[in-house]
Order: structure tokens, then sequence, then C-alpha cells
């Protein structure tokens, strides 16, 4: 895990270098086809979001399904960054990213 969050950020590194608008999507797990097992994880998910100490890691650790990651991909399309956009697992689930985020976007 610890190469791919390297590899991830030196990938994002350079989309910001490169001057794109871009904008980039951060799911932890996406639930799909043949990946329906971390469905079991969902009560744990539930617990672990009542303890203030871990529901940060919680959020961003977030399970998200196909369906969602395709809306966040349709909604980054129709709505284009300007600059660097990101979309964590919160704004995956909601198709969108975050107000802040979309207007620190529209700033850059």
């Amino acid at each position: 895990m610890k190469a791919y969050v390297e590899v991830r950020a030196q990938c994002e590194n350079l989309i910001r270098a490169s001057g794109l608008n871009a904008t980039i999507l951060r799911p932890w797990y996406v639930l799909g086809p043949g990946r329906r097992w971390p469905y079991a994880l969902l009560p744990l998910y539930w617990i672990a979001a009542r303890f203030p100490s871990l529901r940060d890691g919680t959020e961003r650790l977030g399970l998200v399904t196909l369906d969602q990651m395709l809306r966040s991909l349709v909604w980054s399309v129709q709505i284009p960054a300007r600059g660097i956009r990101i979309m964590e697992v919160p704004h995956i689930r909601t198709g969108r990213a975050h107000e802040d985020t979309a207007i620190a976007a529209l700033a850059s």
C-alpha cells in the first residue's frame, strides 16, 4: 500500500506541475462486480464512525460503489475544473466535489 500511495502522490504532483486543469478522484476501495466481499465490513465502518478518534480515518478510507464513481466521473466532465480539484471519498459518495474545493479550484 505504501508504494501505491507514493506513486499516486508522484502522479498528482506531475499533474499539478503540468498546469493542466484536472479533477483527481481518490477512492479508497470501489465496490462492484466481483468486489462484493467488503460489504461485510460495512458494520465495522459504521461502528468506527461512532468514535471521534476513528471518524476521520473511517471517512477517508470509506468504501464507494461503482455507481458513485461513475456519477463523480460524469460530474467531473460536466463541471470542468479550473486548476486542480480533489474528490475524496465523501465527495465521491455525493457525486460532486465539496463546495469549498470547487470554489478553490475556480479561484486557481
